[in-house]
């Protein structure tokens, strides 16, 4: 009887700790700033699930505060350029660049630019990411623009959708 009552705060933690992160979520802010003809970004992952993706075809996994910086970098910059792509017109993709990264509690914030070749009322967003890894995965983007605020969902099967205002 003493076992089972020892087994019992295991288990509820091991439940608490499932249901803690049971979904695969995605949110990215984007603002249009028309003045300096970019877009703003910044991306909140579950860090778990950003690093699965990170470590996915590799001998050792990634650990975003452990491995190598320049290694988490480069393989972050390389992750975004295979899964977000911004254009202003379908087919095109142009550069996203990684700013930095910041860790906020069981997430990691991402913050990146795509500059812009002219004034725009509209993008094409093609947003695949952690899509690989987890097939339940939602994205959802908030844009400001204008003065206009929007959200759109991406996951399987809407992965690229056009975003006007």
């Amino acid at each position: 009887m003493l076992r089972k009552l020892l087994l019992l705060p295991l288990l509820l933690a091991a439940t608490l700790t499932a249901w803690a992160h049971a979904y695969h979520a995605s949110i990215m802010d984007v603002r249009y700033n028309a003045q300096k003809q970019q877009l703003e970004i910044a991306l909140k992952v579950f860090t778990d699930d950003f690093e699965t993706a990170l470590s996915a075809g590799r001998a050792a996994s990634i650990d975003l505060d452990q491995s190598p910086k320049p290694l988490v970098t480069q393989l972050t910059t390389d992750l975004l350029r295979k899964s977000v792509a911004f254009g202003t017109k379908p087919g095109e993709v142009l550069p996203l660049q990684l700013l930095g990264m910041q860790k906020e509690n069981d997430a990691h914030w991402l913050y990146c630019t795509v500059k812009l070749t002219k004034p725009v009322t509209s993008v094409n967003l093609r947003h695949s990411l952690l899509l690989s890894a987890f097939p339940d995965q939602m994205n959802i983007v908030n844009l400001e623009a204008s003065g206009k605020k929007q959200s759109v969902l991406f996951r399987e099967g809407e992965q690229e959708q056009k975003i006007s205002w």
